[in-house]
């Protein structure tokens, strides 16, 4: 049995890298706007949503996989009762700082473990992040710094590099807030014992 990350993120990856799992990639080919879209139209909460797409990868790869166990993820950004997504241009990405300057989001980070295509464990974690009061210029200079590299993030920062200077509190786990909430994640590999007790 092998244990599968179906995500082609590099951060998700790092993270079971560096917690010193053995694993092996395979993304998981889901059009998650579609599986979305109705949710959304319901009104589904944002945590219940990072779930369902996290569920909706591990199944994928896992379905074509037998036997193995897929971990699938998915993060949500939650900002004044509406759902954001990875800003499509780093006019986007402006537009984005400057509603958040000053306020609080939220970011539901899912992971779900998958074995022959049905889920088989779930978790979701919530952190609450609130930026500091910041001003056009800052941010112009934040984004000319931090490149196009931020459009790869649903919040158009990276927390672990110069994304920290946009914050002025932050309630909640490193790892919920880089889309992977390791240390569930990790208990529950230990209660399979797939990974060292």
């Amino acid at each position: 049995m092998a244990l599968v990350l179906a995500s082609g993120s590099r951060i998700r990856a790092d993270l079971l890298k560096n917690a010193g799992l053995n694993f092996e990639i395979d993304p998981a080919d889901v059009d998650e706007r579609a599986v979305e879209a109705p949710l959304l139209e319901s009104g589904f909460p944002p945590e219940d949503l990072a779930s369902v797409l996290a569920e909706a990868k591990a199944n994928d790869v896992s379905g074509r996989r037998s036997g193995d166990l897929v971990i699938g993820a998915d993060q949500i950004l939650a900002f004044e009762g509406e759902r954001r997504t990875k800003p499509d241009d780093m006019e986007a990405a402006r537009r984005q700082l400057l509603a958040f300057s000053g306020k609080t989001h939220e970011l539901h980070s899912a992971v779900v473990l998958s074995q022959n295509g049905n889920a088989i464990w779930r978790h979701v974690s919530t952190a609450r992040l609130t930026m500091r009061d910041l001003s056009p210029a800052f941010i112009g200079h934040y984004l000319a710094a931090a490149g196009q590299e931020v459009l790869s993030s649903v919040g158009a920062y990276q927390l672990e590099n110069l994304g920290v200077q946009l914050f002025e509190k932050i309630d909640g786990d490193y790892f919920t807030i880089l889309g992977l909430p390791l240390l569930p994640l990790l208990e529950e590999l230990r209660h399979l014992k797939v990974i060292e007790t």
